[in-house]
């Protein structure tokens, strides 16, 4: 499985965030309390907030391509990471379409 650049990139700067904040004493969450750190929501948000980017960089290196501007390399890159970006947000859903269908077959 290849490592999307983007995805460490956006690793490397929550884990960052995440020592800043344990360095200014901040609250760290531990997931003992709700009223802690990010919710899953904010999660939630903030990927497709990353994926929606990277749809609309690649767009964009495409429209510079036809421009002139840009190289095929370029465009190729960045077709490459928002269709593997697209692959991830459509397994992500898939389990998760998965997880609430078991869960409502539970018994009550």
């Amino acid at each position: 499985m290849a490592i999307d650049p983007a995805s460490a990139a956006s690793a490397y700067a929550n884990a960052a965030r995440h020592q800043a904040a344990s360095e200014a004493g901040a609250a760290i969450p531990t997931g003992s309390g709700a009223s802690e750190g990010p919710s899953f929501a904010d999660f939630v948000s903030e990927a497709v907030s990353d994926a929606i980017a990277t749809g609309h960089q690649a767009e964009q290196v495409a429209v510079d391509a036809v421009a002139g501007e840009a190289d095929i390399v370029d465009v190729v890159t960045a077709i490459s990471a928002a269709e593997m970006t697209l692959e991830t947000v459509v397994s992500v859903r898939d389990r998760m379409v998965s997880a609430y269908q078991e869960i409502m077959r539970m018994p009550i």
